[in-house]
């Protein structure tokens, strides 16, 4: 059986974020200009603005605030989301999302198969199980925000529902970056939903889209062997990225992965090819902004 041994290497020093002023830990005076009004993640200390997080410091105006490096999704309307139901109540599912609480998706605010416009029923109750069920993976899009936080979702558009096979990424909310849109077809013969609760989902692009199902069709046809190879190097790349807090859009998953072509899969995910990887991507990207 092959084992793979590494030798001890002289890693080169982290550059220091001593000298990042817009990094911050808690108890860091931001700054002692009362002209300054508190925000998020601060608190006033003997008239100095202090941080209660660790985090960046963002300045809007006069507001000050610190978003939190690692946290819970705190969703906003028109945020799309990638969840997992956990349980079928009346007239509603519960919905895992990385939230605080569970979100909710009304009956109300999913399609009908078929695409039916009309009110709900009480036949139509008594078949949500048919609809989603207890471990559904679905996407969808934040409607509203209650007062307690708890979040509720639609699926009222054909590009959301449920989702059928593919690979679920799990990483922090804090590393995808807000765009116009969330579902990307990539060149390299995959898709992705870039949820902005954090979860990420990959699957191969499909042929041909089945508008009549109403967004609960899922197509359980045998994936290809390169089909997935290049989800699960896609999922490596993700993960490599989020193991340097890069930030997490289209553009950034495809450098990544055009930069891990010349190494298998499985080495990917080891420390020295992450690095080398990742350091390709940023200069890629830099290179794009110059």
């Amino acid at each position: 059986m092959a084992v793979d041994m590494r030798l001890p290497t002289v890693k080169s020093p982290p550059v220091s974020v001593l000298d990042r002023k817009d990094l911050v830990v808690p108890g860091d005076v931001i700054t002692s200009d009362t002209g300054f009004m508190r925000g998020h993640g601060t608190y006033v200390d003997e008239d100095k603005l202090t941080a209660s997080v660790a985090g960046k410091v963002q300045r809007v105006d006069k507001l000050i605030c610190v978003r939190p490096l690692k946290t819970r999704f705190n969703g906003e309307v028109g945020d799309v989301v990638v969840g997992r139901i956990t349980e079928v109540q009346q007239k509603r599912w519960k919905v895992e999302t990385n939230s605080r609480l569970d979100s909710v998706l009304l009956l109300s605010s999913v399609n009908l198969p078929g695409g039916e416009l009309r009110r709900r029923s009480a036949e139509d109750e008594l078949t949500m199980r048919e609809y989603l069920h207890e471990g559904d993976l679905i996407s969808a899009e934040v409607q509203s925000v209650f007062s307690d936080g708890a979040l509720s979702l639609h699926t009222r558009s054909l590009k959301y529902g449920k989702l059928g096979q593919g690979v679920l990424v799990q990483l922090s909310p804090s590393l995808i970056k807000r765009q116009k849109t969330h579902f990307h077809n990539l060149p390299c013969g995959a898709s992705i939903i870039l949820g902005n609760n954090g979860f990420v989902w990959l699957y191969p692009t499909p042929g041909q889209q089945e508008e009549e199902a109403g967004g609960f069709y899922t197509s359980l046809e045998p994936v290809s062997l390169s089909d997935r190879e290049v989800i699960s190097r896609l999922r490596n790349c993700l993960l490599a990225l989020a193991a340097h807090k890069m930030l997490l859009y289209d553009t950034s998953v495809l450098y990544c992965y055009e930069s891990s072509l010349q190494h298998q899969v499985k080495d990917v995910l080891k420390p020295e090819v992450m690095e080398e990887i990742v350091m390709l991507t940023q200069q890629k990207l830099l290179e794009q902004e110059s």
